[in-house]
């Protein structure tokens, strides 16, 4: 794409603002086979490389992490420090974003889980950024939905559900399915950079994006990032318990199928507002039209432009004069010719009657 966002009077991006692009950027170039972040997947969303292809391409503005949405089933982290567990916690805020973009260290989690099932370490069962495939055979197993999300434990009897035993034990850990729809965290190089931006996030359907990093240092400018998110799309819902490292299902595969279900409706509208996002990006990108139809320019611009067309006239008239002299010089000598051919004549004619 190129170029830039349009904004009002926004200030050239700021020397460290460039090395952090051009760091990012690096990494970005790196192979997909060979590209690693701290994420689940570990690599960029394909779904979305394009749209940070075109961000990036503007003048201002790096990405820093990106998911382009997921459906995922993971087991919260520990309730008390004294409690093993390994893997990664599956909330996007902890890990810098599926797919970060800015290659940003991730940290296993070495705190308790707090309301939710956020820090103390977690491990994923299942993550998908994609719909998920839903089964035509009405005969499918039962078992399939429990397998397929990493739920192939033995099922917990409805009496012991009823008893509350399991999930009440110090060791057990909740088990939760979400729906996340796509977040982007964009670095700007100033707060003129990010408006434009978070307008084009706002139309789009992404309701609770905004800026953070809005004051700056003296030594440091400001270079707001920009978090475009809807959190109005996600849900989440607790399916099973983890109990001395053995998933249990709590629910029926009748719920679970339902639960996906709603999923891939998410992710389908999840499409359509990333889709008007990039088109408003795209049309930002474009240089605004007056009523006229012809394109918008500034007054700096402006002046560039009528300099540039008297530079041009200028130029032209020194032409057509140079080409008027040219001609007049030439009609001269032509004169001057017919004058001698004249008087040759005479000459002659004279000579003729003498003789």
């Amino acid at each position: 794409m190129g170029g830039s966002l349009h904004h009002a009077a926004a200030p050239p991006p700021p020397p460290a603002f460039a090395h952090k692009k051009k760091r990012i950027l690096d990494q970005l170039a790196i192979p997909d086979a060979e590209y690693t972040d701290a994420s689940p997947k570990g690599s960029v969303d394909a779904s979305i490389r394009d749209l940070i292809d075109e961000i990036n391409g503007l003048d201002g503005f790096i990405t820093t992490s990106s998911c382009a949405g997921r459906v995922s089933v993971f087991v919260e982290g520990r309730k008390k420090a004294g409690d093993d567990g390994e893997g990664r916690e599956g909330e996007r805020e902890e890990d810098a974003g599926e797919a970060g973009d800015a290659g940003a260290e991730g940290r296993r989690a070495t705190t308790t889980a707090g309301v939710g099932g956020k820090g103390g370490g977690g491990t994923w069962l299942f993550v998908s950024h994609d719909p998920v495939p839903v089964p035509v055979d009405e005969g499918a197993r039962e078992a399939d939905w429990g397998a397929l999300l990493g739920l192939d434990g033995p099922e917990i009897a409805e009496e012991e559900q009823a008893k509350g035993d399991h999930p009440r034990r110090a060791s057990a850990r909740l088990i939760h399915f979400k729906f996340e729809p796509m977040i982007l965290h964009v670095l700007t190089a100033s707060p003129e950079h990010a408006q434009p931006l978070l307008r084009c996030g706002l139309q789009a359907g992404f309701r609770e994006s905004g800026a953070l990093n809005l004051t700056g240092t003296a030594t440091e400018p400001v270079t707001p990032i920009v978090a475009i998110r809807s959190m109005g799309l996600a849900f989440e819902s607790l399916v099973g318990v983890q109990v001395d490292g053995i998933s249990q299902c709590t629910v029926s595969p009748e719920y679970l199928q339902t639960l996906v279900q709603i999923a891939n409706e998410r992710f389908a509208e999840n499409s359509k507002r990333i889709a008007r996002f990039r088109t408003a990006v795209l049309e930002t990108t474009e240089p605004p039209k007056k009523k006229d139809g012809s394109e918008w320019e500034d007054s700096q611009a402006r002046r560039e432009r009528k300099k540039a067309e008297g530079l041009r006239r200028k130029a032209e008239g020194l032409r057509r004069k140079a080409e008027l002299q040219g001609q007049g010089q030439r009609e001269e000598a032509s004169e001057g010719y017919e004058v001698v051919d004249e008087r040759g004549v005479d000459d002659l004619m004279l000579n003729t009657v003498l003789t």
